[in-house]
This record gives C-alpha cells, sequence and structure tokens, in this order.
C-alpha cells in the first residue's frame, strides 16, 4: 500500500497560528506547517477528511477522483468536513463513493449529500469487520469520544497486496485487555496519535509522548508490533518539544514523526514513485543540513558524497569532518560520482550531496572547460535523469542555486552556471518535491 499523509497535525495544527511558543515558532522558521492529519491510501481511500484534507491532496499532487472509500473515525471538525461531500457533488459523473464510519459521524454527513448523489454510508462500531473494495476492514475501539462512548474508532486496514496497518487517531492510552484484538498482526506500518507531548494530563483521551511509549510497547508486547513495523507518530500538536528533540525522544521508541506530504510504502517495498526530493540553496545557506533533516527520521540512509577526496586540502576535510559529525552513527557514506548507479542500485534512502560537484566531475571528465563539446555531459545528464526517476527508495539530493548571483567572468564560470541551472530545473521537473534553503529558513518551491 501507498500512503501519502495529507497532514499530521492535531486539531489546530502545528504551529499553532496563534502561538508563540518555542515549538511553534521552531516549526513556523523552518516552514515545518502541519495541517490536521489525514492520509490518502493507494489514491482510493481516504483515512479520515477533516476540512483541509482536499486541499491538501491537491497541495501534494494528488487527486482526489478515484476515491471510492472514506473511512472516517469520528466526528470531531479536525477528522470530519462533511461539506466535502457537497463540493464532489458538483462534479459531474462522479462514481459511487463509500463512507464508512460510526452511526454519529454518518449522521453529520447526510445532509450534505444530494438526493441523487451516488454515496453510501456504512455505519459500523468496534468489533466490526467490513470490506471496502479490495480492502478488509477491521475496526478497533478507541480510547476517544465526541459526545458518547463508542462514537469513536480506529481501522486496522489490509490491502490487496497483503500488507497491514493500524490507523490509531484518535485515541487514548488503550486498557490491557483491548490489546487482545490486534495480537499477532504484525502490522507493517502504524499510524498512531501522539498530540500533547509532555502535558499528557491535558486529556485522557489522547496521547502524550510516556503514552506514546506505553502504547507501542503493549503493541509490540502483542505482536503487533515488530522490528519490521513503521511505527508513525501523527496527529502531532505544539506541546509536544521541536521536532528535533520530538524526533530524538521517539527514536528509542522505534518510532519517528510523520511529515505532511510523505509518501509511505507500507510494507518496505518499493516503487518507481518513491519520493525524490531536490533541496536547493546558496553557499553556507544551510541546505545540507536541512536535507538531512528531511531524513532524520529514517534509521539507515547511505550519504553519497560526490566530492570525492582532496588530497592535501586540510580545509576541505575540515568540511567533510564537519558534515560526517552530525549525521547519525547509522548512516553510510559512499564517495563516488557514479551517482546513477548508486540510484538504479540503491535498497535504502539516498541522500546526494552535492549535484554541483558532480556536474564538476562530469566536465573534468569529458574535458569540456575550454570550450569542448557538451554533448557527453549532456548524456550523462540524461541517464542522471533516468536513474533519479526510477529510484526505488526515498531520495533526497542538494544542489546549488546558481541564477541568482552575479554573471561570471570566465567562460568556464558562464558554461557551469548555465549547465547546473538546466540541470537543477530537470531534477527539479522529475521530483515531488523542491525546497529552496535561504539562510537558514527552507521554503517549499514544490
Amino acid at each position: 500500500m501507498e500512503v501519502v499523509l495529507l497532514g499530521t497535525g492535531a486539531a489546530d495544527g502545528w504551529p499553532n497560528p496563534f502561538c508563540t511558543c518555542v515549538s511553534c515558532v521552531d516549526a513556523a522558521r523552518r516552514g515545518e506547517i502541519r495541517g490536521q492529519t489525514a492520509a490518502l491510501v493507494d489514491d482510493v481511500l481516504l483515512l479520515d477528511c477533516g476540512p483541509e484534507t482536499p486541499r491538501a491532496a491537491v497541495r501534494y499532487g494528488r487527486s482526489l477522483v478515484n476515491v471510492r472509500h472514506v473511512l472516517l473515525t469520528h466526528a470531531h471538525a479536525d477528522h470530519l468536513g462533511p461539506q466535502a461531500l457537497l463540493f464532489r457533488s458538483w462534479v459531474e459523473g462522479s462514481a459511487e463513493l463509500e463512507v464508512i464510519g460510526p452511526a454519529d459521524a454518518l449522521d453529520v454527513c447526510r445532509p450534505w449529500v444530494g438526493p441523487d448523489d451516488p454515496v453510501r454510508f456504512v455505519p459500523v462500531e468496534a468489533g466490526d469487520s467490513v470490506t471496502a473494495g479490495g480492502y478488509s476492514v477491521r475496526v478497533l475501539p478507541a480510547r476517544h469520544k465526541v459526545f458518547r462512548d463508542g462514537d469513536a474508532v480506529l481501522y486496522d486496514l489490509s490491502g490487496p497486496d497483503g500488507t497491514r496497518l493500524l490507523w490509531a487517531c484518535d485515541t487514548g492510552m488503550w486498557p490491557h485487555e483491548w490489546f487482545d484484538a490486534v495480537r499477532g498482526a504484525r502490522f507493517d506500518a502504524v499510524f498512531l496519535e501522539e498530540t500533547f507531548g509532555d502535558r499528557p494530563r491535558l486529556s485522557d483521551g489522547h496521547l502524550g509522548l510516556p503514552e506514546f511509549g506505553a502504547m507501542v510497547d503493549g503493541l509490540r508486547s502483542a505482536s503487533a508490533v515488530t522490528a519490521d513495523t513503521d511505527v508513525v507518530a501523527v496527529h502531532l500538536g505544539h506541546h509536544n518539544p521541536p521536532i528535533e528533540v520530538l524526533r530524538d525522544r521517539l527514536r528509542p521508541l522505534g518510532s519517528r514523526p510523520g511529515r505532511d506530504g510523505e509518501v509511505v510504502y507500507v510494507g518496505g517495498g518499493t516503487s518507481a514513485a518513491s519520493h525524490r526530493t531536490l533541496v536547493l540553496g546558496g553557499v553556507r545557506s544551510g541546505k545540507s543540513r536541512h536535507a538531512e533533516e528531511l531524513l532524520a527520521s529514517y534509521p539507515s540512509v547511505i550519504y553519497v558524497a560526490t566530492g570525492g577526496n582532496r588530497v592535501d586540502d586540510e580545509e576541505w576535510a575540515k568540511r567533510v569532518a564537519l558534515h560526517r559529525e552530525r549525521r547519525p552513527d547509522s548512516w553510510s557514506t559512499v564517495e563516488t560520482v557514479d551517482v546513477a548507479e548508486v540510484l538504479r542500485a540503491a535498497t535504502e534512502p539516498l541522500l546526494i550531496d552535492c549535484l554541483g560537484t558532480w556536474l564538476t566531475a562530469r566536465l573534468d571528465r569529458h574535458a569540456v572547460w575550454e570550450g569542448g563539446d557538451t554533448g557527453p555531459v549532456d548524456a550523462d545528464v540524461d541517464e542522471l535523469i533516468a536513474a533519479w526517476r526510477k529510484c526505488a527508495v526515498p531520495v533526497v539530493a542538494v544542489s546549488n542555486e546558481v541564477g541568482s548571483g552575479v554573471v561570471p567572468a570566465t567562460a568556464s564560470g558562464r558554461l557551469f552556471r548555465d549547465l547546473l541551472g538546466r540541470l537543477n530545473a530537470k531534477v527539479a521537473e522529475a521530483s515531488e518535491s523542491t525546497v529552496l534553503v535561504v539562510a537558514g529558513i527552507p521554503l517549499s518551491l514544490k
């Protein structure tokens, strides 16, 4: 299953737009703006559909035209925006839509559906099992409620490919006996709310960090979470510490924070559509650090250093050492200019730093600096782009933004600027995300 996280924030998102706490200021500075939690599965099934969900899908390049099933956990306003049903009805020829959820949530939806709209409601409660197209759905209890016990649920979803996920948003800590419902499930992925960080006493209907850890431990004891399960924290709010601290707090629990727009391949399978990100920036802009942060949640990453070794260059050696010191020990480093081959063979997430030094090596190899034929370099670029498009793992590439500086004084400088500008444009076109980092602040371009 492919899961696109259309939002990973709490009801008020993160940052809260009315707040100036350290956590909110840090999130805003980073440009990590989390919307209300929802997910799109295989482009055909929605897990919750709050008022922000339809627009988030468009923002992340996804259409909802093929959605045939919506699984609602409960009727709180951040999880249920029934007006989406009305907006859908304005498009002629809409296919049948199946809306599954607690009866109270479905009652909220009914007034938004016209008498001839092809919408079918399927009320469920904890303990039920239903099918949604090729998906098998088990309905689980939630320690959460809108007005009464039982009007909120969680979902155990199995896909046509046999992969299985748990959508656990919203809930407080489960009683011990509830874990029997998922005993032996061995989920490929668990999306578990973690709303209140270090302030769990705000509500027993949500998890803070201590309860999140206890919930994961309970799932692990029941063999619902294994060493291979991708445990993703969602429904994140500003009562959590800043995101870097949160990552460090979650890592010992075998989990990580989700990210808005992230594509999760449930079951660890590979796909030609794996998420590709280009990070651009000027010298000392913070682009490499931001690229590292994008992959910080993965336990193992291959850092592809395209600069090679520079013998007797003490300043360069210091730069390399600083980069290595801030990367996790679990990351490995490959020093190579054959980036296309690395992309084709990758089985773990990649960070390529950077395309500018890769291009320099291509120009050196083909002796192009002094007016030679650029045809061989163009062929290398085409090979790189083809491998980038087909890369089967998440990959982030760093490159220099050269379009804002002065015109270089030399012909070789102008050649490099022009070729790198074209390379950046081609990589950006083939990427799901492109970010420009200016003065340490990431700006989303795509």
